[in-house]
């Protein structure tokens, strides 16, 4: 990893530490968050996936609108951290703890290997 990417990089975690420990704090059901990135192709190539704990708690979440306001709050500390996405909501996905287990037996990394797989290939 460049220097230049390991900057970005840790501007990345902080400003997703804060939506991370908001979110915890205010929307019922969600639980963590991660990135994916290739640097060759930031910021374009930033995903952003935020889990909720079930299937149910997350459609909950968004007939509350609870989705919008995590893109906000995204966007808000990105831009605290001078990272500007033209298209946030093609930036950000939402996932279950329960869709997990259901699909790949829990093992996050083959699921966000996937999604991973997909941001290469963009």
């Amino acid at each position: 990893m460049k220097k230049s990417d390991k900057k970005i990089e840790n501007a990345l975690r902080e400003a997703l530490t804060k939506v991370c420990e908001t979110a915890l704090a205010s929307v019922n059901g969600f639980v963590w968050l991660t990135h994916l990135v290739d640097y060759n192709a930031f910021p374009n190539s930033l995903k952003i996936v935020c889990v909720f704990d079930t299937d149910e708690a997350l459609s909950n979440a968004i007939d509350a609108k609870q989705n919008d306001y995590l893109y906000e709050l995204i966007k808000c500390e990105l831009n605290v951290v001078n990272i500007k996405l033209d298209k946030l909501r093609q930036s950000v996905s939402f996932d279950t703890e329960e869709a997990c287990e259901r699909s790949h037996a829990g093992k996050w990394h083959e699921r966000l290997a996937r999604r991973q797989s997909k941001v290469m290939l963009h």
